[in-house]
């Protein structure tokens, strides 16, 4: 990411944070402690002075990365992809959570950048119940929010923003207080009562199947990976206004909303394995077979904050783990720490150069020198051991670095954690050159 005049308002603050930012993307498989993040004593007290500054707060360190993603989204069909994921958790009330949107390009995947992240922070039961409490006030206000933000990117030029969101996105207000520059597409999580007094479920039985279509399964805990073959419903519906203890607030809800409704229901699974049930709503409108498969595959790219999330948690930086008292620069920790796992997604995305995107999207022209003289030692004989991407394209670096991951070349695809330890270890050999360089005598 390239600097930003205003961060922080200080220069030296934001010399330190993009320092961070490299460092993170250095430390491989490792747990983030800021002792180890710091190489030395002298650059541990730089990062903890950092992060506890009060000067520094991750709501500046997502604009500027918000910033950074506008700039890629001019003429595209973005989906702004949210969820929440937990960060400290006790099981029963209290916990920590962050809540980020990411921008994915909806026709090839691509993955532009961060959009917005905000925390929630839970310290035992609330004193009312969520019912009885003005929609602003709630947790669930959050998905709403991050709708608005995503708003945003149409003002910065692109051509559609389409929200796509789980279950817990499934509310009322999301639909009805949506910015007008923004499309929703959420997974149902209600069984709504419509206009007509039938219910959302049994909408689109009477209306036939659109025909049927592949769901690629990602692989996941439990679940092997697999193709699923699927039939596709779609109908538009009507929503009725749900009953609010908030009477007051409700009637300012439109008493009806329209909608589509989109149905995929596999069929053959394999044995012992549960299908794949998809009941999404939309305000895309859908009336033929590709339209539905259309709206499947924007959901299916909802996996990408998934992957982020992998990154950032167990299988990458172990932000989970991280043992920090102060709220507040844990906070920083943790959006310092998203940046960084969208960075390695990023790579993941254009490992094949089918986005061609530039090497400027996560490295500094700078480094381009370093990685085509690694890319020296790396390539082998064969056609498949040499880089097949220019050199200047974020693929030519993903190549390298999948390869110093312990990608050989043969064998699938590197995935995110492969290109992560890689990355860690390219960015030990630019640390040793910059220090090389500065040798006395270095020529």
């Amino acid at each position: 990411m390239t600097a930003n005049p205003s961060l922080f308002s200080d220069r030296r603050l934001e010399a330190a944070w993009l320092d961070m930012q490299q460092r993170l993307c250095g430390m491989g498989q490792k747990r983030v402690q800021v002792r180890a993040l710091g190489g030395d004593r002298a650059g541990e007290m730089r990062i903890r002075r950092f992060l506890h500054n009060p000067r520094v707060t991750p709501d500046e360190m997502i604009e500027a990365a918000r910033t950074h993603t506008a700039a890629l989204v001019g003429g595209r069909h973005v989906l702004a992809i949210q969820d929440t994921t937990s960060l400290r958790d006790d099981g029963k009330d209290s916990g920590h959570y962050l809540h980020p949107t990411i921008a994915v390009d909806a026709d090839d995947g691509t993955l532009l950048g961060v959009v917005a992240a905000s925390f929630l922070l839970r310290r035992g039961k609330q004193a009312v119940h969520c019912n009885k409490r003005a929609f602003g006030d709630k947790e669930s206000a959050r998905w709403l929010e991050a709708t608005q933000e995503a708003a945003r990117l149409s003002a910065a030029g692109a051509a559609c923003v389409t929200t796509v969101a789980d279950r817990e996105c499934d509310l009322y207000e999301a639909f009805a207080l949506r910015p007008p520059t923004t499309e929703l597409l959420i997974r149902c999580h209600h069984n709504r009562v419509l206009a007509d007094a039938t219910r959302l479920y049994a909408a689109p039985t009477a209306l036939g199947e659109l025909g049927g279509s592949v769901v690629h399964v990602p692989a996941a805990p439990g679940r092997a990976e697999r193709q699923a073959k699927v039939v596709l419903s779609a109908c538009p519906v009507t929503l009725r206004r749900p009953k609010r203890n908030r009477a007051a607030e409700a009637a300012r809800l439109p008493a009806k909303l329209s909608l589509t409704y989109v149905e995929a229901r596999e069929v053959n699974a394999p044995p012992r394995v549960k299908p794949l049930h998809w009941r999404l709503l939309t305000t895309h409108p859908v009336q033929t077979l590709p339209e539905a498969q259309r709206i499947i595959d924007f959901y299916r790219r909802r996996w990408s904050i998934e992957q982020v999330f992998r990154v950032m948690k167990t299988q990458g930086f172990d932000i989970e783990a991280v043992e920090m008292q102060d709220e507040a620069a844990f906070e920083n920790l943790v959006a310092t720490t998203l940046i960084a796992a969208v960075k390695v997604m990023q790579m993941v995305h254009d490992r094949d150069g089918t986005a061609a995107r530039p090497l400027t999207d996560a490295f500094d022209p700078d480094d381009q020198p370093v990685l085509q003289a690694v890319c020296t030692t790396l390539e082998g004989n064969t056609a498949k051991q040499k880089n097949p991407h220019p050199p200047g394209s974020l693929a030519y670096a993903t190549w390298v670095c999948a390869r110093l991951g312990g990608w050989t070349g043969y064998y699938g695809k590197p995935g995110p954690i492969v290109i992560h330890a890689g990355l860690a270890r390219f960015n030990a050999m630019l640390m040793g050159y910059h220090i090389a360089r500065h040798q006395p005598g270095h020529a």
